[in-house]
């Protein structure tokens, strides 16, 4: 059997892990579009800054050969100190920056390649190698590339293609269609940069233009950052509601089991009428089980989804965003310190994942209810940031050049020759540069970069891949050897399939499946491979 990985990053990584712990198949190929095996798009030179911190720290990073924290204490002193971190401090809770992490997925994939070919498994490398296509040729599928020509005679594709943004070819200093389309490499001016976002993705965005007109230091244990220069530069985040994101919170890992809202829990109300408010009833009773307190100091008990939403954000929503902040910075930095759980945002933090097993049985009146209400709040809880980044902005905020806007949901953004423009609340916000750092969009089937493959997929009538349990396609004939694992085409169902985690749960998945299929069909019935 001959399996294709097509991608690298740590989805393609996690897959090519599981499928040599499996035993097979003896013949994997792995083609990356990138120059560097193992990396991809948010952990490679070409999109990330030394600035830029990863939101997962060594703890949490899933089983590769070498734990995160091991390959960094084995880095020699200068590339740490280059990276501010110290051998003799570095904690496996520590959130260090996305270049690093970049250069141990790199590390790991060639252990792993020398694991499986110590093994007696054929291990073909393309790197610098684009697929452009994917057809049906029986009795397997063919590979189309830049480099290397046609490759034939492989029994199972995976789609390992990671995330996919808007390429901007034309590269200006005042429009970036994601924070990935150059922007690192692009001297930005000091002017009024409009960031639309909040995440970590947009904060990251306004550290990179940040540092390109001051710098960050420690005065008296503070962080401040200073200007280069006097110059006119302000940074705006946008959103619809103006609020930062969280920091981090202490929490065990792995994670405690859930009494109430368990996977089985979470089926039955699945399987049932009205799930969404099933699972509604659930998620309160667990919360209220795991801190009593502060659910009856919330009212949780008499609240619908949405006046719980309303109640989750209201003290960032209708205070000060900064003050919360410091408050929300100062309460992380004790927790972490005494080594505390708050009970509520831990309960949250675990119910996300069963409960989003769930989302498929949603009505479309459910779903936007869903979205409106706990989707919400599980990816605010999830996608808090590391304290550094929140005390980054304000060290930004009190040096005058940041701020952030509630823009509501009623806005209009245009973009000019030279500037954007901002219609909201009926004001208009004009911006010399604009970044839009939203993230990663749901793909369908015709942003497929394989044009053959979209085509069946058009030709079935599926605007969107679908897929079995085990993220092979399923209903287009002849391509049930295609597994989808890129992230951004399972978002619509699984709205929180995202982060390392899902990488590595879905390439054991996608593995399982095909060491099953291999297992299931008699070598000796199938013709030799051939290049």
């Amino acid at each position: 059997m001959k399996t294709a990985v097509i991608g690298t990053g740590p989805t393609g990584l996690y897959t090519f892990q599981a499928l040599l712990r499996a035993g097979g198949p003896r013949h994997i190929a792995l083609f990356e579009a990138g120059s560097r095996l193992g990396i991809g798009l948010p952990w490679s030179e070409e999109t990330t800054s030394r600035n830029m911190l990863a939101n997962i720290a060594s703890i949490e990073i899933p089983d590769l050969p070498e734990r995160y924290i091991d390959w960094l204490k084995r880095q020699p002193d200068d590339l740490l100190t280059g990276f501010g971190l110290d051998r003799a401090t570095v904690d496996e809770r520590d959130f260090t920056p996305r270049l690093l992490i970049g250069n141990y997925f790199a590390d790991q994939m060639q252990q792993l390649i020398a694991i499986g070919r110590a093994a007696g498994v054929t291990v073909e490398v393309f790197e610098g190698c684009r697929v452009t296509d994917i057809t049906r040729e029986a009795p397997g599928y063919s590979l189309q590339t830049d480099q290397a020509g046609q490759l034939t005679g492989f029994d199972h594709v995976v789609l390992a293609t990671g995330h996919h943004f808007e390429r901007d070819d034309d590269l200006t200093d005042h429009y970036f269609p994601n924070p990935w389309s150059g922007l690192v490499s692009v001297p930005v001016p000091a002017a009024r940069v409009g960031i639309m976002g909040s995440s970590l993705s947009a904060i990251d965005a306004a550290m990179v233009v940040a540092v390109q007109h001051g710098g960050f230091s420690r005065r008296d244990g503070r962080l401040i950052w200073q200007p280069k220069a006097a110059d006119g530069l302000m940074l705006t985040l946008m959103s619809w509601t103006g609020v930062l994101p969280e920091a981090d919170f202490y929490c065990p890992i792995p994670w405690e089991p859930l009494e109430i809202l368990t996977e089985a829990a979470v089926a039955e109300a699945a399987a049932a009428p009205d799930p969404f408010n099933r699972l509604w009833d659930l998620f309160s009773r667990q919360l209220q089980a795991a801190d009593p307190e502060w659910s009856a100091r919330t009212g949780l008990a008499d609240l619908t989804p949405e006046g719980f939403t309303q109640a989750y954000f209201r003290p960032r929503e209708e205070g000060d965003t900064f003050a919360h902040a410091r408050r929300n910075l100062a309460e992380a930095e004790r927790n972490r310190e005494a080594r505390h759980t708050i009970p509520w945002r831990y309960a949250i933090l675990r119910m996300h994942e069963p409960l989003e097993k769930a989302v498929p049985a949603f009505s479309k009146a459910e779903t936007t209810r869903f979205n409106a209400t706990l989707k919400t709040v599980f990816t605010d809880n999830y996608a808090a940031v590391p304290p550094l980044s929140i005390e980054r902005v304000l060290a930004l905020y009190d040096a005058g050049v940041l701020e952030i806007l509630a823009l509501g949901e009623d806005y209009q953004l245009t973009h000019h020759d030279g500037h954007s423009e901002v219609l909201a609340k009926g004001k208009t916000h004009r911006f010399d540069v604009f970044i839009d750092a939203c993230g990663q969009r749901p793909q369908t089937s015709k942003d497929l970069p394989f044009p053959s493959l979209a085509l069946a997929l058009q030709k079935a009538g599926q605007d969107a891949p679908e897929l079995s349990d085990s993220f092979a396609l399923q209903g287009v004939p002849g391509y049930e050897g295609i597994f989808f694992g890129a992230l951004p085409f399972l978002m619509e169902d699984q709205p929180f399939v995202q982060g390392l985690t899902s990488c590595a749960r879905n390439g054991a998945t996608i593995a399982g499946a095909i060491i099953r299929d291999a297992e299931a069909l008699s070598p000796r019935s199938r013709p030799a491979s051939t290049r």
